[in-house]
């Protein structure tokens, strides 16, 4: 007997793949005269229907011999990390020539070596900005 469309509807109520419903054999005419989704919950509840448990694969775990100096940065990091210390940098700049501690020329100046990625920290911008004034 074809019960394709019996295993169809049982996957679709019990929301597995067809490929996972098994009929018990001794049961098999109970399950034929299912015809709604009630009837095929009731038969999974007492055993005429059995759903097969999903098949892994084992997962194989390839290593890479990556020495350090061929471990690289994405390139999207560097220029987040470029963008914000160049923020913070010409923002603390403005700062200081609102303040009257730097005047437009040397704000023209420090604005290029910031571009030039002259300064790594705004500790170092500090530093500069002390020497300056000696």
């Amino acid at each position: 007997m074809n019960l394709s469309k019996k295993k169809e509807l049982a996957a679709r109520t019990l929301k597995v793949g067809k490929g996972r419903i098994v009929f018990v054999k001794e049961r098999l005419d109970e399950v034929k005269e299912a015809i709604t989704k009630q009837d095929i919950r009731d038969l999974k509840k007492d055993g005429a229907i059995l759903v097969k448990n999903i098949q892994g694969r084992k997962k194989v775990n390839t290593r890479t011999n990556r020495s350090p100096g061929n471990v690289r940065k994405k390139v999207n990091t560097r220029k987040q990390d470029y963008v914000k210390m160049t923020r913070k940098l010409r923002g603390y700049t403005k700062e200081m020539n609102s303040l009257g501690k730097v005047s437009d020329e040397e704000v023209k100046e420090i604005r290029k070596k910031i571009r030039n990625r002259q300064f790594k920290s705004k500790a170092n911008l500090k530093e500069y900005i002390g020497g300056l004034k000696k």
